[in-house]
């Protein structure tokens, strides 16, 4: 214990993130998707020890009585569809203001870069984050919100093919409460999006041209999302991090840094190894690698 406190919280923080930058920087052409780097984010949680300085630090849902929970954690991930490896994450309180996964998104758009394509599910489909994104020149590909799922009229806006169109939002009047004046007022006043039915699902994004992207090019792309569950459950299953073990918050942090560090350090073997052998990393064994 005493050897875990002297370790820096910052340097395997820092190692964690340079080895997923690696990986990905050194990732060819063939492991992206249409020349152009794909993310995937997607949110979990994870729980600690009930003590007493966890439980301030991270409370347990208010679902569960005093005394029978354990304090709890959201953590949300930022992952390269191509190899596997984790750009970054962002850890809060499963609960509060500012704790939800597009406010921990928000967090870490630092982290995507000039052309990449962001994947993700139906908690981020909101016009606020749609906007900041194209602002960074980086496309997005969202499942659509429920209730906005069920407002979908494909007889509006330019009709691209079977329920497959564009539309122009409108900048909401209402200010977020997270959101500063300031931001808002530089906020688009309105977002062309393209809406389409494909898989089953309605999904909303930033690729708008039909015969650049079809319907199907952006169902199978979708479809790939899915690995960004199995990569946060090799995480927390497969490495252990499900349910952490230190007593104090700081601890817990440092121990969430180091698992990731561990999952990364696993992927550059992968990454290397598929090099070699000219497969994709996707094609290989997470937990086989581990053993």
């Amino acid at each position: 214990c005493r050897a875990r406190q002297r370790l820096s919280t910052s340097m395997v923080y820092t190692l964690a993130r340079c080895t997923g930058q690696w990986v990905v920087e050194h990732a060819p052409c063939s492991w992206h998707w249409r020349n152009r780097p794909v993310r995937l984010v997607d949110g979990s949680t994870v729980t600690m020890p009930d003590t007493p300085a966890n439980q301030a630090a991270y409370p347990q849902s208010h679902n569960q009585k005093p005394g029978l929970g354990f304090p709890l954690c959201r953590i949300v991930g930022i992952v390269c569809l191509g190899s596997g490896a984790l750009l970054n994450l962002a850890i809060s309180p499963y609960q509060g203001k500012g704790n939800d996964e597009q406010s921990l998104l928000r967090s870490m758009l630092d982290t995507l870069a000039d052309g990449d394509v962001l994947v993700g599910d139906a908690f981020y489909a909101t016009y606020f984050l749609l906007g900041a994104l194209r602002a960074r020149n980086i496309d997005a590909v969202f499942e659509q919100h429920g209730s906005r799922n069920r407002m979908t009229d494909f007889r509006r806006g330019q009709r691209l093919g079977a329920r497959d169109h564009l539309i122009v939002l409108q900048k909401p009047v209402v200010k977020p409460g997270w959101m500063s004046e300031d931001a808002y007022e530089q906020a688009p006043e309105t977002l062309t999006v393209r809406e389409l039915r494909a898989g089953g699902k309605t999904l909303v994004t930033t690729l708008l041209c039909p015969k650049q992207t079809s319907k199907a090019d952006l169902r199978r792309l979708y479809r790939d999302r899915w690995h960004v569950e199995l990569d946060l459950r090799n995480i927390k299953t497969t490495l252990g991090m499900d349910r952490l073990s230190c007593l104090q918050p700081d601890m817990v942090i440092k121990e969430i840094w180091v698992y990731l560090l561990a999952y990364n350090l696993i992927r550059m073997m992968m990454a290397q190894a598929a090099r070699h052998a000219h497969w994709l990393p996707r094609q290989l064994s997470f937990k086989h690698t581990v053993q």
